[in-house]
């Protein structure tokens, strides 16, 4: 029998139990998208939670923890294969205040070696780096965190006058471009509160851009390594003697220059017995995670898929009792039983290879009705401003997807098939003959 001929088999049992067949690739269908869907929500889950963690941090920072970290420290790191930049920050841990035109803020100060904070990334919005110990860059909300210090004292004394007044006006805001500016900037005593009356003068040539999240506020004062000396004099000189709390708090983080090598950077660094913290071990332990997820998932999707070979099974099992006669003829006719098997797992399979085509395209339908109306319904329940700043992926089908749900639908097909494509073999030719029209 030619192939041609073994299919027009298959297409005249088709045609002529159409209803059943239909029912039977349905189920089919159900079963292979079921588990496509369920399994994409992991994807989906997934991939937001990776951009969520990239979009916050960059990829290839190292963050290291140490009780002595120095600047020599940080240039023995620079020697390290594959590190791109190494940047040593030292936060000032006293009490600060900086004036700018009559407005005040309490914002940190970060010392900084910006030629390294360049290679790392150190975005600017507007102006440029620092040149001199007199130079800083500004955090992209420092301009918001200044306010008018004298309004605020004359607005608490007539709350306290008048009893009656229960709501505070809003405090003027610094509302001048601040590039070009000079502030004063003053240290002082934690317990006091109060500075050590020797302020410094600092310009502001640069503001930092904005931080990745509109939550994130970022109101720093960065200044370079050159401003040390002068920090330094005035903190010993208005701190007592028997101050023991060191001026600067440090921290440092190591760039490599590409995700593929902070592993290999994080290792020389344990070996040195650094403690050391970079994103990729956080992924690492996101995609362990969502790797049993999702297959947790596909393994109850597959169930599915082997509760609707039980349709293709009886099925293939009616075929061979309604065609018992048809079978006897084309034994008699010298038709092998491999010939014979091979027509009824063809039927079998051409039923899961419809049902799983049927089954990718309503999957990827679901799937992008899903990331289009579910967002609405999740932004209706939380509230437009609870969830404007989510990037939520619901469902994702990559193409290993749909080859794992095809593979694992065409299997169960064809052994769903299998038994019933052997009961045909087995038939006797006498027997099948004698059987009444």
């Amino acid at each position: 029998m030619q192939v041609k001929d073994q299919f027009d088999f298959v297409r005249q049992h088709i045609r002529k139990n159409k209803l059943r067949v239909f029912m039977t690739v349905l189920a089919a269908t159900m079963g292979t998208a079921f588990l496509i869907i369920l399994a994409s929500v992991g994807f989906g889950i997934q991939d937001t939670l990776r951009k969520e963690i990239l979009d916050n941090r960059l990829v290839t920072q190292v963050e290291v923890y140490a009780a002595d970290l120095n600047a020599e420290k940080a240039e023995e790191m620079k020697k390290i294969d594959h590190v791109n930049a190494v940047v040593f920050r030292q936060n000032v841990g006293t009490w600060q205040k900086s004036e700018l035109d009559g407005f005040t803020t309490y914002s940190q100060l970060t010392v900084s070696d910006f030629k390294e904070e360049a290679k790392a990334g150190f975005a600017l919005a507007e102006g440029r780096l620092p040149k001199n110990a007199q130079e800083v860059v500004v955090g992209h909300d420092f301009a918001a965190s200044l306010y008018d210090e004298s309004a605020e004292q004359t607005e608490q004394a007539t709350a306290e006058s008048d009893e009656e007044t229960s709501e505070s006006e809003p405090q003027p805001a610094y509302r001048e471009a601040v590039i070009g500016k000079t502030f004063t900037y003053e240290l002082g005593n934690f317990n006091e509160e109060k500075s050590f009356g020797q302020p410094i003068q600092l310009t502001i040539v640069g503001i930092a851009k904005a931080p990745a999240k509109d939550f994130i506020q970022d109101s720093r004062i960065y200044a370079d390594a050159a401003v040390i000396p002068e920090l330094e004099s005035i903190y010993a000189k208005g701190m007592p003697e028997d101050n023991e709390e060191p001026l600067f708090s440090a921290n440092l983080n190591v760039y490599a220059d590409k995700l593929e090598n902070v592993k290999s950077v994080t290792q020389v660094l344990k070996k040195d017995g650094y403690d050391v913290y970079s994103i990729s071990e956080e992924l690492d332990q996101i995609d362990v995670f969502f790797l049993a997820l999702k297959a947790g998932l596909i393994f109850v999707g597959t169930i599915a898929i082997l509760i609707s070979s039980i349709g293709i099974f009886n099925t293939m099992t009616m075929a061979v009792t309604e065609r018992t006669r048809e079978i006897g003829v084309m034994k008699a006719l010298g038709a092998k039983p491999k010939l014979i098997q091979r027509l009824f797992l063809l039927e079998s399979a051409w039923i899961g290879l419809l049902g799983t085509v049927i089954a990718v395209v309503l999957s990827y339908a679901i799937s992008m009705l899903a990331n289009f109306v579910l967002p609405m319904i999740v932004g209706a329940a939380l509230g437009e401003d609870g969830f404007s700043d989510l990037d939520v992926t619901f469902s994702i089908i990559p193409w290993q997807l749909v080859l794992i749900a095809s593979a694992i639908s065409l299997a169960v097909a064809m052994i769903s098939g299998w038994r019933p494509a052997r009961k045909a073999t087995q038939i006797d030719v006498i027997d099948a003959l004698r059987q009444e029209l």
